[in-house]
């Protein structure tokens, strides 16, 4: 009877170790998967943080590019709308300089873009900030005119009746390009609203 009950007691033992043993190998994979994460969103934040400071630098560079028609242009990886936009820039004679980065939303608070002007892709040439589907001609007439009260153009949101977001070659229309300033005030730059009486399609 002794032996039945010290082979019982041995054998709930050898369990109970078991069990433990389980549950610290459990623990042990759990923690390495964390600090597995942990490294993976340092190294995210960190190449963000990486592109957001080139954005800057190609920003303060831009003020020394001989080319006044180079322009740089920050987008999302899978944005259509916005590799339509630079197609209309190249057709105005504009030189793209592309670069793709899931971080665009901390390239624009680093470069300074106002939330209220923002849009899908950011550009930057001669010093200026270019946000949105801004028409090629009206970054012409910002490089012409050089104002040093602005910090950029932009056509916040995503207009469906401007370059990129419609066929090459239309007109825009129905929305305005707004010049903003480093302390987010903003005024019109240029007016594609149809007048009252205009009733072209």
């Amino acid at each position: 009877m002794k032996v039945w009950i010290i082979l019982i007691l041995a054998l709930a033992t050898g369990l109970i170790l078991v069990g433990c043993t389980q549950e610290a190998l459990k623990a042990d994979v759990s923690g390495k998967e964390k600090e597995t994460v942990n490294v993976a969103e340092k190294e995210e934040v960190t190449v963000a943080e990486d592109i957001a400071d080139a954005a800057k630098a190609d920003l303060e560079s831009s003020r020394l590019e001989t080319d006044e028609f180079a322009i740089t242009v920050y987008k999302s990886p899978n944005c259509g709308c916005c590799t339509e936009w630079e197609k209309h820039l190249e057709k105005a004679g504009f030189k793209i300089t592309s670069k793709k980065t899931d971080s665009i939303t901390l390239v624009r608070k680093e470069l300074g873009v106002p939330e209220k002007m923002q849009s899908c892709h950011t550009g930057i040439i001669a010093g200026y900030l270019v946000e949105g589907h801004v028409p090629a001609d009206d970054i012409k007439k910002l490089l012409k005119d050089r104002p040093t009260e602005i910090a950029g153009l932009a056509a916040p949101g995503m207009p469906k009746n401007s370059p990129g977001m419609q066929s090459e070659g239309k007109p825009p229309k129905g929305y305005e390009v707004l010049s903003f300033d480093s302390n987010g005030s903003s005024k019109i730059f240029t007016s594609y609203l149809e007048s009252p009486g205009n009733t072209d399609q």
